[in-house]
C-alpha cells in the first residue's frame, strides 16, 4: 500500500479492526504499548491524517488545548511570551495534541472568555498563565471540573490543583544578598502594580531578607507602574532614579523592566555597573545582547512550558488523579550589570 487515506486503509494494511486503530492512535491504554507503537509507525509511514472530528466523536476529546492570550497591543507583550507558547506547542504536538491560542481583546473580559471557551467544548484542558493572589480564572475551572494547570500559584492556597512555578522568594532574597555583601546599602525595586503572585513573592523576599539583617544604614526605594503602561514605566524610573539618596542597587521583577531601566540610567549619565547595579529575573534572550550584559535568574522558560504541557495532557488523561505542584529554583546567571557599591 503507498498511501493510506483512511481509517480502514490503515486496518486493512495492519490486519486490525478499525475501532482498534482507532483506540490505538488515540493511545488508549486498553490497547498494548506494542499494538499503540506499531500503528503509529504504520501511520506515518503510510501518510496517513486522522480525522480530528471522527477521533472527537470516538473519544469524547477535540485534540485540543487552549491558552489564553490577552491582546496588550503592540510591541507591549510580555518578552518571554514567545519561547514559552513555542515550547507549549511543541510539548502538545509531541502528542498529538494542538494548542488552541484563544485571543482575549483589550476591553475583553478574560474570565468570561475563559468560560465561553470551556463551555463551548472545544479544548480538552487549559494552561493558565499570571496567576493572579486571588485568581477567579482558577476558581471558574475547580468549579466546572475542567483540567487545567497553572503556570504560578495563588496567594495562600497551594492545593487542590496543579500549578508549577519558580522560587521567585528565594531567588529575590538571593540578590539582595549578593548586593549587600558588594557593599550596596541604598536599594531599589522595580515593581509592576498588577495582583500577580510572582511579584508578591519576589518582592516578599526581598523585603525578608531587608529585614533580616536589621541595618540601620540600610534603605529601599520601591516603586510600580502598570504591566503594560510605557509612559507609566517611564515615570516610575524617572522616580526611581531622582535624587542624590537614589539607588545603588535595583532589583527589577522582570527583565523587560530592568532593560528599560538600565537604558533610562544610562541615557542620564551613569554607569552600570559602577554608578548603578542592576539585576532582573526571566533571562529573556534579549538579557545576554545588551551591553552590559543583565545579571538575572534564569526562569527556565522552555522548560517550564515542556513539563506544564506534560502534566495537563496526564491531568487529562486521568482527571481524579492527585494533583502535582512544582517549584522550581531559578538559577541566577552572572553577567556585568552588578558589582561594587560606588565609593562616597
Amino acid at each position: 500500500m503507498g498511501k493510506a487515506n483512511s481509517l480502514s486503509d490503515l486496518a486493512r494494511h495492519l490486519g486490525l479492526s478499525p475501532a482498534t486503530v482507532s483506540r490505538a492512535l488515540a493511545q488508549h491504554e486498553a490497547i498494548a504499548r506494542s499494538t499503540r507503537d506499531r500503528v503509529a509507525r504504520a501511520a506515518r509511514e503510510l501518510g496517513y491524517v486522522p480525522n480530528r472530528a471522527a477521533q472527537a466523536l470516538a473519544s469524547g476529546r477535540s485534540g485540543f488545548v487552549g491558552f489564553l492570550l490577552p491582546l496588550r497591543g503592540r510591541g507591549l507583550a510580555d518578552p518571554f511570551l514567545g519561547e514559552f507558547v513555542s515550547a507549549l506547542t511543541e510539548g502538545f504536538a509531541a502528542k498529538d495534541v494542538e494548542l488552541l491560542l484563544s485571543a482575549v481583546p483589550r476591553d475583553g473580559s478574560e474570565l468570561r472568555h475563559l468560560e465561553h471557551l470551556v463551555t463551548s467544548g472545544r479544548v480538552d484542558g487549559i494552561v493558565l498563565s499570571r496567576i493572579e493572589r486571588d485568581d477567579p480564572r482558577v476558581a471558574l475551572l475547580r468549579a466546572r471540573g475542567v483540567p487545567f494547570v497553572a503556570h504560578g500559584r495563588l496567594g495562600a492556597d497551594e492545593t487542590g490543583y496543579s500549578w508549577l512555578d519558580t522560587d521567585g522568594r528565594a531567588a529575590f532574597a538571593e540578590a539582595f544578598e549578593l548586593l549587600y555583601t558588594l557593599g550596596h546599602r541604598r536599594f531599589g525595586v522595580l515593581s509592576i502594580d498588577d495582583p500577580l503572585t510572582f511579584r508578591a513573592l519576589r518582592e516578599d523576599g526581598l523585603r525578608a531578607a531587608y529585614a533580616a539583617k536589621a541595618d540601620p544604614g540600610l534603605s529601599l526605594r520601591h516603586v510600580s507602574c502598570a504591566r503594560y503602561d510605557a509612559d507609566g514605566r517611564a515615570r516610575a524610573i524617572a522616580d526611581l532614579l531622582a535624587g542624590p539618596e537614589r539607588p545603588t542597587a535595583i532589583l527589577a521583577i522582570a527583565d523587560g523592566l530592568a532593560l528599560d531601566l538600565m537604558a533610562a540610567a544610562q541615557a542620564q549619565g551613569l554607569s552600570i555597573p559602577q554608578d548603578l547595579s542592576v539585576i532582573g529575573f526571566d533571562n529573556i534572550p534579549s538579557a545576554r545582547h545588551v551591553t552590559p550584559g543583565l545579571t538575572t535568574f534564569d526562569a527556565c522558560i522552555a522548560d517550564c512550558a515542556t513539563q506544564l504541557a506534560a502534566m495537563l495532557l496526564a491531568r487529562i488523561a486521568a482527571p481524579d488523579a492527585p494533583h502535582v505542584s512544582r517549584l522550581l529554583t531559578p538559577q541566577l546567571v552572572l553577567r556585568q550589570s552588578h558589582g561594587p557599591a560606588p565609593q562616597a
